[in-house]
């Protein structure tokens, strides 16, 4: 039997050829699974929203106590600078006693909202905020809390620490602080 090298060549190389493009494919289908599975846990998508059960934080009162922003190109997380507010009033936030209000400070005007509460947590609803005049270097700041507040992606609470998550990836870290309003 006399098979030609040109035979086997085409046969060979056409099973390589299924065999590596059967490779691929597994190896890209597992790769997107696995990316799409990760950015879930980091980050909710889309409109999805997650924190704990609002009864974990009725009648606790929270200063920001740190700010970081995304990462960098090189990424480095920066982080934002955060002056006391007008008359030293910090970002406070305070969750009311029957969980269903949230109440604070911008550093120089108060702000409420609504709880609502689902399966995944509670989200703020119905953000409103007192007009005063401010610096603008600080009512800056006081939009892009409240910008935040509203479009937070997690919450997470680690005892006396709470990080709201952005959908822009940063995060604003809050220290619980005596709640003197009972």
């Amino acid at each position: 039997m006399n098979i030609s090298t040109k035979t086997v060549a085409q046969t060979f190389s056409k099973s390589l050829s299924r065999g590596f493009s059967n490779s691929l494919f597994v190896v890209f289908s597992s790769l997107g699974i696995s990316l799409l599975g990760g950015c879930a846990n980091v980050i909710p998508p889309c409109g999805a929203k997650t924190s704990p059960p609002s009864s974990e934080l009725r009648n606790t009162k929270w200063e920001l106590t740190r700010w970081n922003l995304p990462p960098n190109s090189n990424g480095e997380v920066r982080t934002r600078q955060i002056p006391q507010g007008e008359a030293s009033n910090p970002i406070q936030i305070t969750f009311d006693a029957n969980g269903q209000r949230v109440s604070g400070s911008t550093g120089c005007n108060r702000f409420t909202a609504q709880l609502d509460e689902d399966t995944r947590g509670f989200t703020f609803s119905k953000i409103t905020s007192t007009k005063m005049a401010c610096t603008p270097q600080r009512n800056e700041l006081e939009n892009d809390f409240l910008y935040e507040l509203n479009d937070y992606r997690s919450i997470v609470r680690n005892g006396d620490q709470l990080l709201m998550i952005g959908a822009d990836r940063q995060v604003l870290s809050f220290t619980q602080r005596p709640n003197t309003s009972k």
